[in-house]
């Protein structure tokens, strides 16, 4: 009997182990892969469906079953059935820092447009459009990246919860002191000082430009080639 102890003592304890290496499996792959508009039970589901999580999860609740069956006493039964809970709650309590890492690296509050070591034409092309987003308030989560030129600069951007858009960037552009030329539910265009500034929104976000007033924007022959579906760029 006292083997038998000795040997489900063991059992639990690389059981805890790999509940710890689960627990972080689930962070790095939320930090890298996860959706930084999810909540952290969103962020959950999706990591035990999608990603390895769910199985990390199963290797920790396969030993949790042998110490459960194999046990000869019940606190270590009952050792043995927790220790996957709390590798559940671990998960769903790293989700929120694993994404605001994810946010923190690759997503800004603000787009931009500037890079550094961009050569001429470009680098003054992209301080004026920098010049014109910075003018303007903008709502949800911006990517890192993007699409610029000497045609302007687009950038695509998330959004937490259901947000309109459109509706928001009817009141900010005159605030800032852009007019409204063109508004036809599905985009949003606006003028001011030779500069143009246009909106599309995406699902679960949208898609911004500004350059030249002269310049067609997303697709429709400078930033992007024609017929470009502006929404399939990033999402």
């Amino acid at each position: 009997m006292t083997g038998r102890v000795v040997s489900i003592a063991v059992l639990l304890v690389i059981e805890a182990g790999l509940a710890v290496l689960a627990v972080l499996v689930h962070y790095e792959f939320m930090r890298i892969y996860g959706g930084i508009t999810d909540t952290a039970f969103e962020g959950l589901i999706w990591g035990l469906t999608a990603g390895p999580s769910g199985m990390a999860l199963g290797v920790v609740a396969v030993a949790g079953v042998f110490g459960l069956v194999l046990s000869p006493q019940l606190w270590m039964r009952l050792t043995a059935v927790a220790i996957p809970v709390l590798v559940l709650l671990g998960m769903l309590a790293v989700t929120p820092s694993a994404l605001g890492q994810k946010t923190e690296r690759q997503f800004g509050s603000t787009p931009q447009c500037v890079i550094e070591g961009t050569d001429e034409p470009m680098a003054t092309a992209d301080r004026e459009s920098q010049r014109a987003f910075d003018s303007i308030e903008h709502i949800g989560y911006f990517s890192i990246g993007g699409i610029s030129g000497v045609g302007g600069c687009a950038r695509w951007f998330v959004l937490s919860g259901d947000v309109d858009v459109l509706q928001h960037y009817r009141a900010a552009l005159p605030e800032a002191g852009w007019e409204v030329v063109k508004d036809d539910g599905s985009h949003l265009r606006a003028e001011r000082d030779g500069l143009a500034f246009e909106v599309r929104p995406c699902p679960g976000g949208g898609a911004i430009w500004t350059g030249s007033e002269d310049d067609p924007a997303f697709g429709e022959g400078t930033v992007m080639q024609q017929g470009t579906d502006v929404c399939a760029q990033h999402f």
